[in-house]
């Protein structure tokens, strides 16, 4: 994973600042990126090209048990549980619109994490380093639902001196942005 998120940032990074805030070799990273496919690789992707080419031809009818059925058929010897893997990478996209075709967002918000390793490393106190990582999941989880963290920040520690200790759940990212999107409508 720390090999891709460096392939992935090498157009905006230099490669050997980004080996060494993940804390792995440049010769490492180089022998990643110039490797080819392993044997399994080269298969699963065939493979996902047969899947794909078989629900394309059944008018996008079948599941993986017809799919799978289907390839045996035509003398491709894969198990259930293999299609079946293949098919879930392959649709899990579809079935909760929600999740992005790509995993951008989140090695975005871990790239956070691993330039600040060092930084993070002495805060002084257990107690700070708490503190610290629970403050940087609040900005993350504002970031992620579309909440500006400065506006969110400056309210709720307005709020949480005079906020009964029982409902501070109310003054979390997700409740506080449906009650502020109510009192604007």
């Amino acid at each position: 994973m720390r090999f891709t998120a460096i392939q992935e940032e090498k157009a905006n990074y230099p490669v050997a600042m980004l080996c060494r805030v993940l804390e792995v070799s440049r010769a490492g990273y180089y022998a990643w990126e110039g490797r080819e496919a392993s044997a399994r690789q080269k298969a699963n992707a065939a493979l996902v090209e047969r899947i794909q080419q078989v629900h394309q031809d059944s008018r996008r009818t079948y599941g993986s048990p017809r799919v799978q059925a289907e390839l045996k058929a035509q003398g491709l010897p894969v198990g259930r549980h293999r299609v079946a893997r293949q098919w879930d990478a392959l649709t899990r996209f579809v079935e909760d619109v929600r999740l992005p075709l790509d995993n951008n967002a989140s090695e975005r918000a871990l790239r956070v994490a691993a330039l600040g390793r060092k930084d993070f490393l002495f805060v002084g106190h257990d107690r700070a380093g708490r503190n610290l990582a629970g403050l940087y999941s609040l900005v993350a989880t504002c970031s992620a639902n579309g909440i500006n963290p400065r506006e969110y920040l400056s309210d709720v520690l307005l709020r949480v001196q005079y906020h009964p200790a029982s409902r501070l759940d109310e003054l979390l990212p997700g409740p506080w942005s449906r009650r502020l999107a109510a009192n604007t409508s």
